[in-house]
């Protein structure tokens, strides 16, 4: 535990959840975000480098399953600013004990958590509600050649998305399922 945030890990080794701790009165509160000194422990010397925001309009919706290759591959702090969602990372790591594993949490405006989702991981997410805000900070700038996917609605990986998913963009329906080539990514 930190002075603004609760980290707490999940069944996927690296992969945590961060409890922000607002603080308020009766004009509202006041949430701490982000803080180096607070979460240098889950960082272990990676700088955030790129902040991103999203804006998504339709409940259901499913985005992703994203991550970069190495040596671009990220770390990933992803927070609900407004609406809710169901927020999904996957291990890919080679020689992991729990690759395959998908792991989701409900993140929304009022639940304050954000999912820390190391190198290794690929992430997506569900609206469960319309208009919807996500805040991404990255330690790796975007790279359109170290980019990779896989399917959201892979049988193998069998996501538990809550509601039946809708609105995959173009670029989201072409990421293949997992092949039993597939060795995972060395991070």
């Amino acid at each position: 535990m930190t002075g603004r945030f609760d980290i707490a890990p999940t069944a996927l080794t690296g992969l945590h959840t961060v409890a922000r701790k607002p603080r308020g009165d009766a004009r509202g509160y006041f949430e701490r975000m982000f803080c180096l000194e607070d979460l240098a422990a889950l960082l272990a010397g990676r700088a955030v480098v790129q902040i991103n925001h999203t804006v998504t309009a339709r409940r259901g919706t499913v985005r992703g399953m994203h991550f970069q290759r190495p040596p671009s591959a990220e770390t990933k702090l992803v927070s609900c600013l407004r609406g809710e969602v169901f927020d999904v990372a996957v291990d890919l790591r080679r020689g992991s004990p729990t690759f395959l594993a998908w792991h989701g949490e409900v993140l929304s405006a009022t639940n304050h958590k954000t999912l820390y989702i190391p190198e290794g991981f690929a992430h997506g997410f569900q609206t469960l509600t319309d208009d919807c805000e996500l805040l991404y900070l990255h330690t790796a700038a975007y790279n359109a050649e170290a980019e990779g996917g896989v399917s959201a609605l892979d049988p193998r990986l069998a996501i538990a998305w809550p509601l039946p998913p809708d609105g995959l963009s173009a670029r989201d329906t072409q990421h293949p399922a997992v092949s039993d080539a597939f060795e995972g990514i060395l991070v």
